[in-house]
């Protein structure tokens, strides 16, 4: 695996919704953004690897580590901005900026809990396949449905399937992307029909910072898994 053909983009926004200052808030003794910065730290040289923010106390943290920084335009900072939109002026500047990169890898800060061999083994999957792009997820092994008219209707299973026959359905868990500049900006993202599911059944596939109590959670796992 060359790792100089790969760039590093830890996307973090100013705002959020639902935990204000998401980003920066503590978890296990250091902001929340820091475990991904320092994740991509132990593989890759720190000048490829780069926070993409509107956040100037974001971007002050991240000269802290040395890497790289973007920060993106306000029209990219908005609730209904995608991450592929920000992606994708994203490596618009690297290419103005002359930055050769042949793929890009995505480390989302709310995804912060990852195995030292997850992306060694994506990056080997992705470069073992015919694929252009790679996006983690796990088994979603449970019964679901939905609700209507006030009257419960099963999707995955018929009542009273049992749970061990259940066919393996698959969620889509954040902890890491990857995809070749090619397809990119071919597909105009970074995800697409041809994207290679690499799964992973780590502890860190179930925590998704969105809520408070998913920091908690976390906190729980880091400490115990310590």
């Amino acid at each position: 695996m060359n790792y100089k053909d790969y760039i590093v983009v830890i996307p973090a926004r100013k705002n959020s919704k639902r935990i204000k200052g998401k980003n920066l808030r503590e978890l296990n003794g250091r902001p929340l953004i820091s475990h991904s910065i320092e994740y991509a730290i132990k593989f890759f040289n720190r000048k490829n690897i780069w926070v993409n923010t509107d956040d100037n106390k974001i971007i002050d943290l991240a000269k802290g580590y040395n890497i790289s920084t973007y920060i993106r335009p306000s029209s990219l900072a908005e609730d209904v901005t995608s991450t592929n939109d920000v992606i994708l002026d994203f490596c618009k500047h690297l290419i103005s900026e002359d930055i050769n990169f042949k793929n890009i890898i995505i480390l989302q800060p709310t995804n912060p809990i990852r195995t030292k061999s997850l992306i060694t083994e994506a990056i080997k999957s992705f470069e073992g396949s015919n694929t252009n792009s790679l996006m983690s997820v796990s088994i979603l092994h449970k019964k679901f449905g939905k609700i209507k008219n006030n009257k419960y209707h099963p999707i995955n299973y018929k009542m009273g399937q049992r749970h061990q026959d259940l066919e393996n359905l698959y969620y889509e868990n954040g902890l890491i992307y990857i995809s070749s500049k090619k397809s990119l900006f071919e597909n105009k993202n970074y995800v697409n029909n041809d994207t290679l599911p690499f799964i992973t059944d780590e502890i860190g596939s179930i925590v998704d910072i969105d809520y408070e109590d998913d920091l908690k959670l976390a906190e729980l796992i880091i400490k115990y898994y310590n």
